[in-house]
């Protein structure tokens, strides 16, 4: 058996999550903030697609996982694709999370158009145990900004974030980001004073995380 993880704060991992995740401690992590495949085998005009987006045997075991490097008495919050709820929130309640809030993001453009015009993205506020209510409660109806998704196919808006982190992270928490894709979850990190851990299967987009949050860290300093 592989020893345990005992410190991965401000790192980018490339591996299979539920891997890296089994050799962390548990109760490590103060907020999970994640995007994994909507399981929708989506396919960008460009042609780029999301790796495992085609299948849905991670997804249990991935959620199991962090529910237990999570503390307890924390959130987690995960974006979803809408036509599959049904097996996200089934993962989620058999990890042991609760569903405490919805939040919809409104998109001023459709990025597809079939019976509706797409124009929002989801994620669920998830719970470990009984965490703290925040003193001011963030808006569940919240805008979006376009990131052209130039570094990834599904690439999402630090500026989306950001808020996020700072309404369910404590101050100087560890943000855990099990599908990190091009690092925009760590770079929001970074930018609202938390440290970050990162884990990436594609070996392209975890090298562009590692680029962002180290040039991130360069403008800081």
């Amino acid at each position: 058996m592989s020893a345990a993880l005992h410190s991965l704060a401000n790192t980018v991992v490339q591996g299979d999550c539920v891997e890296v995740m089994r050799r962390m401690e548990s109760a490590s992590v103060d907020f999970i903030l994640t995007d994994p495949p909507y399981l929708c085998r989506y396919r960008s005009r460009d042609g780029r697609i999301i790796a495992n987006d085609d299948r849905d045997g991670w997804l249990a075991p991935s959620f199991a996982e962090m529910y237990s490097v999570l503390k307890p008495d924390s959130f987690c919050l995960s974006f979803y694709g809408w036509n599959h709820a049904d097996k996200f929130i089934g993962a989620w309640r058999a990890a042991g999370f609760r569903l405490v809030g919805h939040i919809v993001f409104t998109k001023p453009y459709a990025p597809s158009s079939r019976f509706v015009q797409s124009k929002h993205e989801q994620a669920y506020l998830l719970a470990k145990g009984e965490p703290a209510r925040p003193l001011k409660p963030i808006d569940d109806v919240r805008e979006w900004h376009y990131t052209g998704n130039r570094l990834h196919p599904t690439q999402k808006p630090i500026k989306v974030l950001q808020p996020l982190i700072e309404a369910f992270c404590p101050a100087h928490g560890l943000v855990l980001d099990p599908f990190c894709g091009s690092g925009s979850t760590l770079v929001a990190a970074q930018m609202v004073g938390r440290s970050y851990t990162g884990i990436e299967l594609n070996a392209d987009h975890c090298e562009t995380a590692r680029m962002r949050v180290a040039h991130n860290e360069m403008r800081a300093a």
